[in-house]
């Protein structure tokens, strides 16, 4: 008897095909949208997953900004806040910050955004001052070389692209207006693409050395960041706490910061923003479940005197109210099914505009959407056809069978 009243659905939905489809419509859209868009956040998650992941082993601090006294947790455990003026890092911090992080590699940076020309172009960069020996512990030359000389210097690919520079172009950096004047840099290396980093972003950025970043812009001593790059980083905490006692015991005088602070505040960031994205994706199946609904019910009354002879033949009322939601259940199916296959298609060209890269989208994290939307899409319907299913499974089979 089940297959048959299951054959009686299917019947029904071939016998109103159009009404069924556009009914279906609605599932697809949705499961399409919840599935693309829920793919979009895992692939960004894990793309800057590993990407910070790469800098797990780096330490950042940074001249307290102020705000309020009182110890405030930076993102990586360390402390940050407080009433101290200076804007930068001092010789006498950063001799406390090597010394609370021996033996690991400190590297002191200064920067500076200024206006830069090269030829005819012009536009402004973020300069960074490196020692010459601190430039290969975390930047590789991916053209050329590394710094050579106090007038040469390394640039990002972002930049190499939109000036169109080379190895041997010559760059000017400042103002001539300013106080500084100018000053011209030759490119020697061209770095390698790091994308989101932890330490300095140098992508879009101009490396010098700390020699002619301070001749230029001055304030030796006065460094705008420093880096740690640890040997063992399961002893990140244990320096982040030394450097806190050293130098925030008394006024929070600088900001410690790790790598995996960031990654939390982002991957948390991402994870909102997709599921907010996903219940605007939601709104679409809502409206396929009234449309699945209204169909429903014009089932219902156009098979009323249907109805009442199968009951009059003995027919059960739980087996009419199952052969209703056969028919949500099969347009679920179908329209969940046309949803899932189309939304491997656009959920790749989504991920690709919108991430970058699709080295993530054949992950078990990335296509677990697609079951998932599937899921929801065949759920709303069932759902949807519940009260109509009940409505025909309690018609009186003598009225159905007067009906007209």
């Amino acid at each position: 008897m089940s297959n048959i009243v299951f054959d009686l659905a299917l019947r029904n939905v071939r016998r109103h095909f159009l009404r069924s489809v556009l009914a279906a419509i609605g599932i697809v859209i949705g499961v399409i949208a919840i599935t693309s868009l829920g793919m979009m956040g895992a692939n960004m998650t894990l793309s800057i997953t590993e990407t910070l992941s790469a800098n797990s082993d780096i330490i950042k601090v940074t001249p307290d900004s102020g705000g309020g006294g009182g110890m405030m947790m930076g993102p990586g455990g360390g402390s940050g806040s407080g009433s101290d003026e200076d804007e930068y890092i001092d010789d006498d911090q950063l001799k406390d910050i090597m010394q609370a992080a021996s033996p690991n590699t400190v590297i002191p940076v200064y920067s500076e955004r200024e206006d830069i020309s090269v030829g005819d172009r012009e536009g402004s960069a973020t300069i960074y001052g490196l020692a010459e020996e601190d430039v290969p512990v975390f930047l590789t030359a991916a053209n050329g070389t590394l710094l050579k000389s106090t007038s040469s210097a390394l640039v990002g690919p972002g930049l190499v692209e939109r000036y169109d520079i080379k190895i041997g172009s010559r760059i000017e950096i400042g103002d001539e207006d300013s106080d500084e004047g100018t000053s011209t840099v030759r490119v020697v290396g061209i770095l390698e693409e790091r994308g989101m980093t932890y330490d300095i972003s140098t992508d879009n950025a101009i490396v010098v050395s700390d020699r002619w970043f301070t001749s230029f812009f001055g304030g030796e001593g006065e460094y705008d960041e420093v880096i740690i790059k640890m040997d063992d980083i399961t002893e990140i905490e244990e320096v982040e706490e030394a450097i806190d006692d050293s130098l925030n015991r008394r006024d929070d005088e600088v900001t410690i910061s790790d790598a995996s602070g960031m990654l939390d505040s982002i991957t948390s960031s991402i994870t909102t923003l997709t599921s907010m994205m996903t219940g605007i994706g939601a709104v679409s199946l809502l409206v396929a479940a009234v449309s699945i609904f209204n169909v429903m019910m014009m089932s219902v009354t156009e098979r009323i005197r249907e109805i009442g002879i199968l009951r009059s033949i003995g027919t059960r009322r739980s087996m009419v109210r199952r052969m209703f939601l056969y028919e949500a259940f099969i347009l679920g199916v179908v329209g969940a099914g046309i949803g899932a296959v189309l939304s491997i298609f656009i959920g790749y060209l989504v991920v690709v505009g919108m991430v970058g890269t699709t080295a993530y989208f054949f992950t078990v994290d990335s296509l677990i959407y697609v079951p998932y939307g599937m899921a929801i899409g065949i759920v709303i319907c069932v759902l949807s056809g519940v009260y109509p299913a009940w409505k025909a499974a309690d018609l009186d089979p003598i009225q159905a069978l007067a009906t007209e």
